[in-house]
């Protein structure tokens, strides 16, 4: 890493920061490419939020990615959304303009998207319902990118039933065919099922685990966890014992980082298997 007169900034803000794996990913494609920039995290009360935004340009940041819990409230602060962001309801990449506008996208369903087609190369839209668990904003983003791939039915799962009913109001689309299953029904929604994606916390260090039986899922199915600490969460390792493939969480995470790293600092990048390493080496470390 290189740090000049010229050095390009960007980072990320949060509250709190210190979770975030995003410096470690940045860091390594700026290091691979000899890019004179630099990415810091940026940890921003909820309140102060806006004032952090329209700091960007002032203090010469090319943008910046968000994350909890500012995904939802930034939308209100930047000047121009993309209609994904939009129609989501969430953004978490901000690009600052030529004319010192704020620009927010979405990014999550690009590394959702491209995460799975990595991960799970034969795996088709046509393959089976979709059961997706959660009804947050990264459950948001993964309805989003299944209803664009085709998926002919998505069943959500939430501990909250009008949350899940808000989501399928406000995302749906097309011929897909959306359907709310309780909680408790959780188990019974995965027959026949050719893809299941947790989109809940639970399973991560430091939260409950994710009680589930799978003896429902077919063996085909895709078994997908967002989480990514642990890099094999329960979910996963279950899904494996019995045959399911299975796609971890970190995947999401290098993908859906690289548009942002090519708008600031105007280099295009790849999720290679060293990038993987050098992320799961600062997991390991807890750093």
């Amino acid at each position: 890493m290189r740090i000049t007169g010229r050095t390009r900034l960007a980072g990320i803000m949060g509250w709190p920061i210190a979770h975030s794996r995003s410096p470690a990913l940045h860091k390594f494609w700026l290091d691979v490419h000899g890019i004179d920039g630099i990415y810091v995290p940026m940890p921003v009360r909820p309140e102060h939020l806006a004032q952090a935004l329209r700091a960007l340009p002032a203090l010469g940041f090319r943008g910046c990615n968000l994350t909890i819990p500012h995904k939802q409230m930034a939308l209100s602060v930047v000047d121009r959304v993309d209609p994904l962001a939009r129609r989501i309801g969430a953004m978490n990449t901000v690009v600052v303009a030529p004319d010192g506008g704020l620009e927010g996208s979405n990014t999550d369903v690009y590394g959702f998207r491209e995460s799975l087609r990595e991960s799970a190369l034969d795996w088709q839209p046509a393959t089976g319902p979709a059961v997706v668990l959660g009804a947050g904003g990264a459950a948001r983003a993964v309805v989003a990118a299944l209803i664009d791939a085709g998926v002919a039915e998505i069943r959500l799962v939430n501990r909250t039933r009008a949350r899940a009913e808000r989501l399928a109001e406000d995302l749906a689309a097309g011929p897909t065919r959306m359907s709310i299953c309780s909680w408790e029904a959780r188990a019974s929604a995965l027959r026949s099922a050719g893809l299941l994606v947790n989109t809940t916390s639970l399973g991560m260090v430091g939260e409950p685990g994710l009680e589930i039986d799978l003896a429902e899922l077919p063996q085909p199915a895709v078994v997908v966890d967002i989480v990514y600490v642990p890099l094999e969460t329960g979910l996963l390792a279950a899904a494996r014992q019995r045959g399911n493939r299975t796609v971890d969480g970190l995947g999401m995470l290098l993908h859906q980082g690289r548009p942002g790293f090519e708008a600031w600092f105007g280099t295009a990048v790849r999720v290679t298997r060293e990038l993987r390493a050098a992320v799961l080496t600062t997991l390991a470390a807890g750093r």
